[in-house]
C-alpha cells in the first residue's frame, strides 16, 4: 500500500464531510442535499476502480451500496423525529446509531439469503 495515495484519499474524504457540515451550519438543506449525494461512494468507486481495474467489483460495490442506504434510511427518520419531539441530542443520536446497525444487520440477514451482495 502506498501511504502518500492512501493520505491523498483521506484529505479528499474529510474535505467533503468538512463542507457538508459547514454548510449545514448556514443552511441545513444544502448541508443534507452535500451530505445525502454519493460522494463518498463515488470516490470509493473511484478509489477501488484505480485500485483494481475490475469492472465487476465495482458493480458489486455500487449495488451493496444502494442495498445499505436503504436499510439505513428508517434510521434518518427516526433522529428527525426524535429530536422534533423534544428528544435530547444525545438521546436521539444513540437511537440513530441503533437503528442504523439493526438495519444494516436486518439487511445482511435476508441480503445474503437472496444472495445479494452484502
Amino acid at each position: 500500500m502506498d501511504w502518500g495515495q492512501l493520505a491523498i484519499k483521506a484529505l479528499i474524504s474529510g474535505v467533503l464531510i468538512a463542507a457538508a457540515s459547514e454548510m449545514a451550519r448556514r443552511s441545513p438543506g444544502w448541508g443534507g442535499l452535500i451530505a445525502s449525494l454519493p460522494l463518498v461512494s463515488t470516490l470509493a468507486m473511484i478509489w477501488l476502480w484505480r485500485d483494481t481495474g475490475d469492472g465487476a467489483r465495482v458493480a458489486e460495490m455500487a449495488l451493496s451500496s444502494s442495498l445499505y442506504v436503504l436499510a439505513s434510511l428508517p434510521a434518518f427518520g427516526l433522529i428527525a423525529l426524535l429530536l422534533r419531539k423534544g428528544i435530547t441530542f444525545p438521546v436521539a443520536l444513540m437511537a440513530f446509531i441503533l437503528a442504523g446497525w439493526l438495519g444494516y444487520w436486518l439487511m445482511q440477514t435476508f441480503g445474503r439469503r437472496f444472495g445479494w451482495p452484502v
